[in-house]
């Protein structure tokens, strides 16, 4: 199985974000709605498991000091 391609979030954000104006503006070009449609899902996808590995980690790193 191929290795998933490491996520930027800022840039993610950044395009999720331009998606979003992309709706606000009205355009009807359903095809063109639909593909944005769901590459939005996949950065948000996307951005939701990078926060659970990030919240893990933070998680480990805290009981490796709990103690301290």
């Amino acid at each position: 199985m191929a290795a998933k391609p490491k996520i930027n979030v800022e840039k993610a954000f950044e395009e999720l974000e331009s998606i979003t104006a992309w709706f606000e503006r009205g355009e009807v070009d359903l095809d063109e709605g639909l593909k944005k449609f769901e590459r939005g899902l996949e950065l948000a996808a996307a951005c939701k498991e990078k926060l659970a590995e990030i919240e893990n980690k933070v998680s480990e790193i805290k009981k490796k000091f709990d103690g301290v």
